[in-house]
């Protein structure tokens, strides 16, 4: 047990826990942590209730609910494709809508807030595995910097407050997440559930071949939302940036935002396989090299985490066979 953990909790069950974006993967995943660790005070309000896009209706909201705890899970979030294609509205939607939920939980007293970022904010050629140093040393991974850029500005903005104002913002930034809630749209989806998708169809239709995007070379590392959700709570419970035995970057100043990741990862091609493997399908794999490979790697340094006491719990096969188990039964058939 660290020092932190040792003392008492940073938050508390009666708090009241405003979760943006508690619909979303990352975000119905934290909701369900938090109320499995007793902390069942949740704040809740659907897009057709508040549009975190309003600052005017979303200070008005913060006002009225005066949440002691926030955590901004919502997000404009999709693949390759929907950050090509749409790249004016991943970057305003996601400003607007961190600007809006942090400023006002600032405003209006909140005492602790979590913003949960992405590891695209990482230079698309860093060191491997990427320790949070990394940021802003170079060029972004040009297939989703107008996503990435919005996500920096949100840590940044968390900085700042933390530093003007002593406001206790603490920001995580993910690997690549799975799991429940994921997105299997055909064009708008993330690698995963993309292959999910592709494979159970090519199954289906008995197709002897499929041809993927890309290579297949690049490395990526894979996280069960469940993970990353329990990683949250953890933070939010034990992880108090102003402690002298928190993490700190390698000038000694202490770190206000840390990966969360699963410590391994693989080429996209072994993900393929394994996708295809628990999916049953057997027909050939091939790669379309004319089409993007994204970030050659990316691969997060997690100990700055590990350090506080937490540890992903879930593998990647048996997540993976979880999900596939699911899609193919029909139990996401809403959200295909």
């Amino acid at each position: 047990m660290t020092v932190m953990e040792s003392l008492r909790p940073l938050i508390q069950p009666s708090d009241r826990i405003f979760v943006a974006g508690h619909r979303g993967m990352a975000g119905s995943a934290i909701c369900r942590s938090l109320l499995r660790q007793g902390y069942g005070n949740l704040l809740t309000v659907t897009r057709s209730e508040l549009d975190l896009t309003d600052s005017a209706a979303v200070g008005s909201w913060f006002s009225h609910q005066r949440p002691d705890v926030v955590v901004l899970a919502a997000a404009k979030v999709g693949g390759i494709l929907a950050n090509a294609t749409y790249p004016a509205d991943f970057l305003l939607e996601n400003l607007k809508i961190q600007n809006n939920v942090i400023e006002s939980a600032w405003r209006c007293s909140a005492r602790r807030l979590l913003f949960l970022g992405s590891s695209c904010i990482y230079p698309k050629f860093a060191t491997q595995p990427i320790r949070e140093e990394e940021l802003l040393q170079g060029g972004l991974e040009p297939t989703n910097e107008w996503y990435a850029i919005a996500k920096i500005t949100g840590i940044k903005l968390c900085e700042a407050l933390r530093q003007q104002h002593g406001f206790d913002a603490i920001s995580l930034m993910p690997t690549n997440l799975y799991g429940p809630g994921d997105n299997y749209h055909p064009q708008n989806s993330h690698v995963l559930p993309a292959l999910i998708r592709r494979f159970h169809e090519a199954k289906m239709r008995g197709m002897s071949s499929l041809t993927c995007w890309g290579s297949g070379t690049p490395r990526r590392e894979f996280l069960h939302v469940d993970d990353l959700a329990d990683a949250a709570v953890h933070c939010l419970r034990c992880w108090d940036p102003s402690q002298a035995d928190s993490p700190r970057r390698t000038d000694g100043q202490p770190l206000t935002f840390l990966n969360v990741g699963s410590g391994t990862d693989l080429t996209i091609a072994e993900l393929a396989g394994l996708v295809a493997d628990a999916v049953g399908y057997g027909g050939e794999i091939q790669w379309d090299t004319s089409k993007p490979d994204g970030t050659p790697r990316k691969w997060l340094d997690v100990s700055r985490l590990t350090q506080l006491g937490w540890q992903p719990r879930i593998s990647l096969q048996d997540g993976l066979r979880q999900v596939v188990q699911a899609f193919t039964s029909g139990e996401v058939e809403q959200r295909l």
